[in-house]
């Protein structure tokens, strides 16, 4: 028990501390006028209170991801809490702040141009694919689990619930931010934080004690722990998605002050929701293989209705209901809708006054990802998953280096995402190699060609330094950029 509430404390922490480090690193302007006042079009852009735009950003960016990601974690025992903590301060919290804020300075721009003006035309080009291809598999991954449970509760089949979920998705995609997501979104995330807190009183009633790290359990059984962990536990430590719904509320933030609340403060919430899961995960069940057990036999969505249900009795399987189906709808619409805005400045010549005032070309924008997201919902969703996991670091690990390359350029302390970048490239290096869904390699060979990729973007970014230290300093005016 003594490691779970040190990881509380270390994650408070971060925000109190670490968090006002990156912000002053950063460089906040709140003279300078944000994207939601200098572009207000009545649909994407317009001014949302902080606390509003924070409980929206922690439903986008969690939904079920830090309970199902932790829940899964809990099988490498306590050692989990480490990577949620150090995974969520460093990585995460940076990585969610720099993809909002360096939103708000290129006129609330998504993640792909971003990419385009730090890492070139080529990365930006790749990327664009690559991120749109993750909405769609994590919009269909959160659209055939609540559908199949909704086909159970309810007298609706399997493919009724599915039509009754896009129905939803385009309305939520194409209406302004401030109808449906500016006004319901804040009471799931209410919701997702009230889930999160009872489970966190019930670990005290629970059989067996939250255990401590150990030796002994530092990694359990046959899983190696580098770096299956850090691609497991993604949302609630680190994840790519989130630099794809950040821009989402950098559009609406009224100052850029704001953005360490929003940004760093809804991912560290969201490492306190993975903490507390996993340990829920690790304490319920007495061992890691009685959880095998039941991950094997109900999946996370029967194990979080179980922990639920015999923490909070009735009111837990409905709290388990209402997780299980509404939060991973609220992450696959937010999902679609980013994918629409990518799409929008992919184009470039539909202008924002058409977008704003013409809903049919909104629409339009929809449909090219809405399609494949509905024909992969009668797929597995466990395949699914599996390919989400590994394309959502990538993401994340080229938003480390976008922002690490900003703040070179800026001539600013760049280790705060060079470093973490560094770490994530060996992650998604190594990890493609010997996971089952990338190459199945051995172990031995994984690392070393994971190592080799490694040492290759280690070149690269000594270079950038250099050429960096040859050329005239880069002046970061706080206005924004297009």
């Amino acid at each position: 028990m003594v490691t779970f509430f040190a990881s509380i404390m270390l994650l408070l922490l971060g925000y109190f501390v670490y968090a006002k480090v990156v912000e002053r690193i950063f460089g906040i302007n709140d003279e300078s006028q944000t994207p939601a006042y200098a572009n207000n079009d009545g649909l994407d852009y317009m001014p949302m209170s902080w606390w509003k735009a924070s409980l929206i950003q922690l439903l986008n960016i969690a939904g079920l991801g830090p309970i199902f990601g932790a829940i899964m974690g809990a099988l490498y025992g306590p050692v989990a809490f480490i990577w949620i903590v150090v995974g969520s301060i460093f990585g995460g919290a940076v990585h969610d702040y720099f993809s909002g804020m360096l939103s708000i300075r290129h006129n609330g721009a998504q993640y792909p141009t971003i990419v385009r003006k730090y890492l070139g035309e080529y990365a930006s080009s790749i990327i664009n694919i690559l991120s749109i291809g993750l909405m769609i598999l994590v919009a269909a991954a959160f659209t055939a689990g609540p559908a199949q449970l909704m086909a159970e509760v309810t007298p609706l089949g399997f493919m009724a619930s599915l039509l009754v979920i896009f129905a939803y998705f385009l309305l939520a995609a194409v209406l302004p931010v401030n109808k449906i997501i500016g006004k319901v979104y804040p009471i799931f995330g209410a919701i997702l934080i009230f889930m999160a807190v009872s489970i966190g009183i019930g670990l005290f009633f629970f059989d067996n004690p939250i255990p401590n790290l150990t030796v002994q359990n530092l990694h359990p059984g046959e899983l190696p722990m580098w770096p299956l962990l850090m691609v497991t536990v993604s949302c609630g430590a680190i994840s790519g998605f989130h630099s794809t719904q950040s821009p989402i509320l950098a559009r609406t933030l009224k100052k850029e002050s704001e953005g360490r609340k929003v940004f760093f403060g809804a991912m560290i919430a969201e490492g306190v929701i993975a903490l507390i899961w996993a340990a829920a995960g690790m304490t319920f069940f007495g061992s890691t293989g009685s959880l095998q057990a039941a991950l094997d036999a109900g999946g996370p969505a029967g194990v979080v209705n179980e922990i639920s249900t015999s923490t909070l009795g009735v009111f837990g399987g409905v709290l388990a209901v209402i997780g299980v189906i509404i939060l991973p709808v609220t992450t696959g619409d937010t999902a679609l809708r980013s994918s629409r805005m990518m799409l929008a400045d992919l184009i470039g010549r539909i202008r924002k006054k058409e977008l704003a005032g013409g809903k049919l070309s909104t629409l339009f924008l929809i449909v090219p990802v809405a399609l494949p997201t509905f024909f992969l919902t009668q797929i597995d969703y466990s395949f699914l998953w599996r390919y989400v996991g590994w394309s959502n670091q990538v993401v994340a690990t080229v938003m480390l280096w976008t922002a690490a390359m900003y703040l070179l350029q800026n001539q600013k302390f760049h280790w705060i995402c060079s470093v973490p970048a560094l770490f994530m490239t060996a992650v998604v290096s190594t990890y493609i190699f010997y996971a089952p869904e990338g190459f199945g390699l051995p172990y031995t060979a994984s690392m070393i060609i994971g190592s080799a990729i490694w040492l290759a973007v280690v070149a690269w970014f000594v270079i950038q330094i250099l050429k960096q230290k040859m050329h005239k300093p880069a002046v970061d005016v706080n206005r924004h950029a297009s």
